[in-house]
């Protein structure tokens, strides 16, 4: 099997496979998470992945980065401002325990189910055919998932002009924080848009980058309806091929005339 570079793949005979590979993301010396993730787009996660979880609140937090390839992985380091430094630690403090429950770096049920900020903002208006008009423009823009047929894409769906930004990995989570990455945290004026089922934590992340409205390819579980009413996210679905679900706040999106 020979790698093609940080392309995303591998050629194994005949087929291309998706690539997956160990990635550590380590913020001032301390590991954080170790993810199974596709080795592109490496800077971005490591950047998403800290406005995602609040490790940071600006990209300017994140002072400077190192991405050293290893034999079986890949090592993201960054370094943080020293505000941005002193609350890490003092989390870091606050996670540790004899239990932990396994779930991308978190130590704590608690913290599992962490209370994000309610999305301040209420501006977007979408028009009725625009979450379709979006899982139909993301589905067209993965061109790793057409090689390999093995990876979540996401992206950042504008009325005005379509897709903006999208990403893809082997893991829907990691997708959403290297797009949260290459957006430099900024979500606003636009709906984020997954290839996946609508679970918590993704709602979670994308109250975190200020996003009004999530879309997904799949059904939303009972805990993610929740929790999008309550931080003001609106929260939609695949219902059909042709017919999508709003969960919450339909309020953004203008009855067809």
């Amino acid at each position: 099997m020979t790698k093609t570079g940080r392309s995303g793949w591998r050629q194994s005979g005949p087929f291309p496979l998706a690539d997956e590979v160990p990635v550590a993301l380590s913020y001032d010396g301390v590991t954080q998470a170790v993810m199974m993730a596709t080795p592109d787009d490496i800077e971005a996660f490591l950047l998403g992945f800290a406005l995602t979880e609040g490790i940071i609140e600006t990209p300017a937090q994140l002072t400077r980065h190192e991405i050293v390839d290893l034999e079986r992985g890949i090592e993201a380091r960054g370094w943080l401002a020293p505000e941005a430094g002193s609350a890490f630690r003092e989390r870091r403090r606050a996670m540790m325990g004899p239990v932990g429950c396994g779930l991308c770096g978190i130590d704590s049920i608690a913290q599992a189910l962490r209370e994000v900020p309610a999305i301040a903002t209420n501006s977007l208006r979408l028009d009725a055919s625009a979450p379709c008009q979006a899982l139909e423009a993301l589905r067209a823009c993965q061109p790793l998932q057409d090689k390999v047929r093995a990876t979540h894409a996401a992206g950042l769906w504008r009325s005005d002009n379509g897709l903006v930004a999208t990403a893809e990995d082997v893991g829907r989570h990691n997708a959403l924080d290297k797009l949260a990455g290459k957006l430099k945290g900024d979500a606003s004026g636009g709906a984020l848009v997954v290839t996946s089922r609508l679970s918590v934590d993704l709602v979670q992340k994308a109250a975190m980058l200020g996003a009004e409205v999530l879309i997904g390819a799949g059904a939303a579980t009972a805990l993610a309806v929740d929790e999008a009413d309550r931080c003001n996210l609106t929260l939609i679905g695949r219902a059909s091929a042709q017919e999508c679900q709003i969960y919450t706040h339909p309020e953004r999106l203008l009855e067809e005339a």
